[in-house]
């Protein structure tokens, strides 16, 4: 989903490409794209992902908008995957363009913790044991 022309929101049980996301931010004024890759880690099985997907892309647009106040950012994609997310698969990727690397490294740092934080996606971690762990994502998330 996209917001304004230069922010792309999406939440989507398909599998994230990194290079379709930074494709997005790409500008030919920019001198820096900045990421962030969330991956499941061997620790676990595997981590399903849930969300009421209108009101975590509202909070998400809303989190944007306030990182926006804080540095000269370009375009801003935020793309976080929902349902089972097997190990080594990526859960969620940042990507910023900005003019100056500084701009958009500490905007992705804000917007994976802002993120973690405030967007309503909830996490379970399986083990492989058949235990399960699960987490409200308000209080963390990814």
């Amino acid at each position: 989903m996209a917001k304004a022309e230069k922010d792309f929101i999406k939440l989507t049980s398909e599998p994230l490409v990194l290079q379709d996301i930074v494709d997005l931010v790409k500008d030919d004024q920019a001198g820096a794209i900045s990421t962030f890759c969330g991956t499941t880690h061997k620790t676990v099985v595997r981590l399903e992902y849930e969300s009421y997907i209108p009101m975590a892309e509202k909070e998400i647009s809303s989190i944007i908008t306030d990182v926006r106040t804080k540095w000269q950012l370009m375009k801003v994609a935020v793309y976080h995957r929902l349902g089972i997310v097997p190990v080594g698969e990526t859960s969620v990727i940042i990507a910023v363009s900005s003019v100056h690397r500084h701009e958009s490294l500490k905007a992705v740092e804000w917007l994976i913790d802002t993120l973690k934080e405030k967007v309503p996606i909830w996490k379970k971690e399986i083990y492989n044991d058949g235990s399960s762990w699960k987490e409200n994502t308000k209080s963390k998330c990814c």
